[in-house]
């Protein structure tokens, strides 16, 4: 069965260093269950994780740790100039991510919280998910914040997050795709009524 007709669901995306995860985090303190793909793709790549053999078998021990786990680094390198590695590398990853979101919306149900959120980075990009929840919200900033953040958190050069960046959905493609969208050009004090006022609208709609 599909996640957007089980339950009342909300595909949360936007760009890298948009602010996705303070905003999930957000909704998850007022009741919402939070099912996170990028959490999920970690766990996947993690020594002795369900995608680590296809990955061996694919693409060989260089691009795993000595512990075990997917190099993200290396293979990060790799897929951006290797556009054919990069649909070998999602062949793997997204039906197992699919699998684990559904056994995670499962537990969430079960739990009886209010609504889901499935946070969804690649939301955008990735066929399917747009139609398998009930609502998508953008957060939403500037490029330039975007950059100032990812730069303060991981010391990346602007060049390299830039090119992260490129390879993403444009700003315009998100915001084209949302049902809401938060702005999160300032502080967590200005996000808090506007996730409020989402939540209380998400509650509704959930009980309908």
């Amino acid at each position: 069965m599909e996640l957007g007709k089980r339950r009342f669901s909300i595909g949360l995306t936007g760009g890298i260093g948009s602010g996705k995860t303070t905003v999930a985090n957000m909704f998850a303190e007022r009741g919402a269950a939070l099912i996170d793909t990028d959490l999920i793709a970690h766990q996947l790549t993690a020594p002795g994780g369900g995608a680590i053999p296809e990955i061996h078998a694919q693409f060989g021990a260089a691009f795993l740790t000595a512990e075990g786990a997917l190099d993200r680094s290396r293979m990060r390198q790799f897929v951006f100039s290797d556009p054919q590695a990069k649909s070998r590398l999602e062949a793997i990853l997204h039906p197992l991510i699919r699998i684990e979101t559904e056994r995670a919306a499962d537990t969430a149900h079960a739990a009886q919280a209010a609504y889901l959120i499935f946070v969804v980075p690649l939301l955008v990009e990735s066929s399917g998910w747009k139609a398998r929840v009930s609502r998508v919200l953008v957060v939403d900033c500037s490029e330039e914040t975007q950059v100032r953040r990812v730069i303060s958190r991981s010391g990346l050069p602007e060049p390299q997050v830039r090119a992260i960046m490129a390879a993403q959905a444009t700003r315009a493609q998100r915001l084209a795709a949302a049902d809401d969208v938060i702005d999160n050009d300032r502080d967590t004090a200005a996000l808090e009524p506007q996730v409020d006022k989402l939540h209380l609208l998400y509650s509704r709609l959930a009980r309908e």
